[in-house]
């Protein structure tokens, strides 16, 4: 049991640091105007979820979570030409999450949780996301969704390194 967790715990500690740098590899390799979402997905896998607005525009979601610090979203025009390469978790953005918005505008702003827990006593779930660590404590911001998966608030939190 001890060998099987430190072997988990090295195996998600050279994940941590393969998958950033295959990003900057490859993220350098998209060329908005040029790269089209057929070169994309080639380059980048497939997304974790894709959504795609009215006009013909799409959004593909490339999350780092649960030990990354870094979401991506990636825009393409209907011409399904890339558009921008975004890194989503952002204090810019946090800020964006106000009670009364939904689940799918969270997760459509943010990309997906790191963790998602459910607190049966206050009937509340909240989603958190990986911020960079202050003094040795990871750090996360969290988003407080009622029963109805509507935000209530946010907040920060901080553990121990394990």
């Amino acid at each position: 049991m001890v060998l099987e967790k430190m072997l988990a715990g090295l195996f998600s500690g050279l994940m941590a640091a393969f998958i950033p740098a295959c990003d900057g590899i490859n993220l350098q390799r998209l060329k908005p105007g040029i790269s089209t979402t057929h070169e994309v997905r080639e380059i980048m896998g497939n997304p974790t979820r894709e959504w795609t607005d009215a006009d013909g525009a799409q959004t593909w979601e490339y999350p780092r979570t649960p030990n990354g610090l870094v979401n991506y979203m990636i825009d393409f025009g209907a011409d399904q030409r890339l558009r921008q390469v975004r890194q989503v978790l952002t204090e810019e953005n946090f800020a964006r999450v106000q009670p009364g918005l939904d689940r799918e505008a969270v997760r459509r702003l943010l990309g997906q949780p790191a963790h998602e827990h459910f607190f049966s006593l206050k009937k509340e779930h909240v989603w958190d996301w990986k911020t960079p660590d202050i003094a040795g404590q990871e750090g996360f911001f969290n988003v407080h969704f009622n029963e109805d998966g509507v935000v209530t608030g946010t907040s920060r939190s901080f553990s121990m390194r394990p």
